[in-house]
């Protein structure tokens, strides 16, 4: 993908620098929160990405204001969709941020073409979509308020506490439509996690986020992920986690174990020999036979898991409410602008 693909006006074939032209605008601003970050603000040609066909998501459609993401987690497997636009992808995914800031007037528009059926619509399945620069760039209460006007369903995954702004549209949403909310925290070990996930609020924090959403009647349940092999798997880590889980009163806890694509793999095991040399072996072992780790790791950590989470009380989650309006029939398909789908 090129970033003539984002854009509503794409250069002329002749012009071949990534950025620099007038359907891009730079910017960085002097505050303590953004220092050191630049942004690159879009106006998008397409908004509702098709998941690729090969994938084992259980949804077709994603929704990704952003691209690149100030949490800076050293295992995001996003990272590789930044080399697409000829990016970075270690220190300039955290740092080089493209803002799609028509992503809301987009999306309402999209949903109402005769030809959109009202699928299922996820968010946060690449980037982080509550990220920091939302707080400057406020996307999110207009994409979830399109949703909810034209009564579509959909779910957010996330690491940020700046979710419970839009509490009161999620809210309303909820009433019309289904509305799935779950928060990743793979481990609440905080050494962990001020190494390997610098930019995000921390486990604490994400978890009383979970036990505001459903204080307020909002169901959420967590993403337990990563599990981190060797660094966040001992049974008492696991134990820990999912007794916070558990306290939040999220309605589900489920368990991934970290993998490694390319792009992020370079980047993890970089960090790896940097912070924890004496594991790089293991690790190169463990996953030699590619992104994932084995299936008897993977099965051992969702087994521990659930047993905990059985021990602790955690029921199902809550499927929400149906929609309230009629789906359409049209069935051709709204033309999607290519995607890598991520689930971090």
């Amino acid at each position: 993908m090129r970033w003539d693909n984002l854009v509503e006006n794409p250069r002329a074939a002749g012009d071949t620098a990534l950025f620099g032209t007038s359907a891009v605008t730079t910017r960085t601003f002097d505050t303590p929160e953004f220092r050191g970050i630049t942004f690159h603000e879009i106006r998008a040609r397409s908004i509702l990405n098709r998941v690729p066909g090969a994938s084992r998501m259980p949804f077709e459609w994603t929704v990704n204001p952003y691209r690149g993401c100030t949490h800076a987690c050293v295992y995001c497997f996003a990272r590789k969709t930044h080399s697409y636009l000829d990016l970075d992808t270690g220190l300039g995914f955290d740092s080089q941020i493209v803002v799609k800031i028509n992503a809301p007037e987009l999306l309402r528009r999209q949903l109402a073409s005769p030809r959109w059926q009202g699928a299922h619509v996820a968010m946060g399945t690449n980037v982080d979509c509550y990220q920091r620069a939302e707080g400057r760039y406020r996307l999110m209460p207009g994409i979830i308020a399109a949703l909810r006007d034209h009564a579509n369903p959909f779910s957010i995954l996330t690491k940020g506490t700046l979710i419970l702004r839009d509490l009161e549209l999620l809210r309303q949403a909820s009433e019309v439509t289904e509305v799935g909310i779950s928060v990743s925290v793979g481990f609440t070990d905080r050494e962990l996690w001020r190494t390997v996930e610098p930019g995000t609020p921390s486990p604490e924090r994400r978890l009383d986020v979970v036990r505001t959403l459903t204080d307020n009647g909002i169901g959420c349940g967590v993403l337990m992920a990563p599990v981190i092999p060797f660094l966040g798997d001992h049974p008492d880590q696991l134990r820990a986690t999912v007794r916070a889980i558990a306290a939040s009163g999220a309605t589900s806890v489920t368990p991934l174990v970290l993998h490694l694509r390319p792009g992020a793999r370079e980047w993890f095991m970089a960090w790896l020999g940097e912070h924890h040399p004496y594991l790089v072996r293991r690790y190169e072992r463990l996953y030699a036979e590619g992104a994932y780790a084995p299936k008897w790791y993977q099965r051992r950590i969702t087994r521990h898991v659930h047993e905990l989470a059985a021990e602790f009380g955690i029921g199902p989650a809550d499927r929400g409410m149906p929609r309230r309006i009629p789906l359409r029939q049209e069935a051709e398909p709204v033309e999607p602008e290519p995607t890598q789908l991520t689930l971090l």
